[in-house]
This record gives structure tokens, sequence and C-alpha cells, in this order.
């Protein structure tokens, strides 16, 4: 059962409120040039209070800060996602035009907008893995280094994000 309004806003204005500050502070100095800190410290103050809304949180300050270094970390890795235009998104037609029938051309473009929902479909991490290694031919290691996250996550990424693709494939009645 949710808190009161009156007792929610006194645990608010005592237990979170006075943290803003500090937690401005440390986002300034922990993530320099980020420049959305204002954003970010609403943010985890939203989410900390719904985190109480949902039942008791043991250490405000510190659901606090941790909400925020993670809503700015994933800004910073939003910023970095490589985006692409999806292939059916060519400007040259021909290049969908072959020798084959039409019915045929147009079941390909059907399946390749249907392989770009997919992958558009992957969480964003997962997406990115995804893409530089299909798209661009990148290895493990390079992908790793790139993204700065070990090769392992890399592999389990494009396990998930092979996965997931053929899963939405075969729910749109592809093999």
């Amino acid at each position: 059962m949710p808190p009161p309004d009156a007792e929610r806003a006194r645990w608010f204005a005592e237990e979170v409120q006075p943290h803003a500050a500090g937690l401005r502070s440390y986002l300034a100095r922990q993530f320099p040039g980020l420049g959305e800190t204002d954003d970010l410290v609403q943010e985890a103050l939203m989410r900390v209070l719904r985190a109480h809304e949902a039942g008791p949180v043991a250490a405000p300050r510190a659901l606090l800060f941790a909400a925020a270094r993670n809503l700015a970390l994933d800004l910073l890795r939003r910023r970095q996602v490589v985006s692409f235009e999806p292939i059916t998104e060519v400007s040259d037609p021909s290049v969908f035009l072959g020798n084959d029938a039409v019915s045929e051309t147009v079941s390909r473009k059907e399946e390749f907008a249907l392989l770009t929902e997919a992958i558009q479909s992957l969480p964003d991490r997962c997406r990115q893995v995804f893409t530089l290694r299909v798209a661009y031919g990148l290895s493990q290691r390079e992908i790793a280094a790139r993204l700065g996250i070990s090769e392992n996550t890399v592999e389990k990424q494009m396990g998930k994000g092979f996965r997931r693709c053929s899963e939405f494939l075969a729910r749109h009645g592809l093999p």
C-alpha cells in the first residue's frame, strides 16, 4: 500500500531533497561535460520517489546517487550509439531490381524491412554489438575495445541478438 501523500511529501523533503545539491556536485565532478546535470538530478529524484511509493527505501541517499550515476552512464552510452539507416531506405530503387519476378522483389523488401525492425527492437547495447558485428564486420575484440566492454559481453550480446532476431522473424512467419 503506497504511503499517504503527506507522509510521502515529508519523507521526500527530509530524506531525499537535501541531497540534491550534493548530487549535482557529484555529477558535475564525475561526468564533466555531460551538460544535462539538472535533468539527471530531477529524474533520479523521481525514481527514488517512485521506489518509495512501491515500498520502503532503506538508504534513500545511496539509491539517489546510484540512480543518477546509472542515468548518466546510460546517457553517455546513448551518445556513443552507432547510428545506421535501414537498408530499406536506400534511395536508389535499382538496388532491389534484378531479373527476379516482382513478387520475389516485394518479398525481399518485406524481409529486409522485418529484419531491420527486428534489429531496431533489440536493447541498445545488444543492437550496438549486433550492428557492429553483422553490418560492419568488426571482430569481437574490436567491438569490445570500441564500446569499452569485455569480449565475453560481446559474445553474450551477439547470442542474445541472434536469438531475439530469430524469434522476431519466426513470429512474423519467416524461418
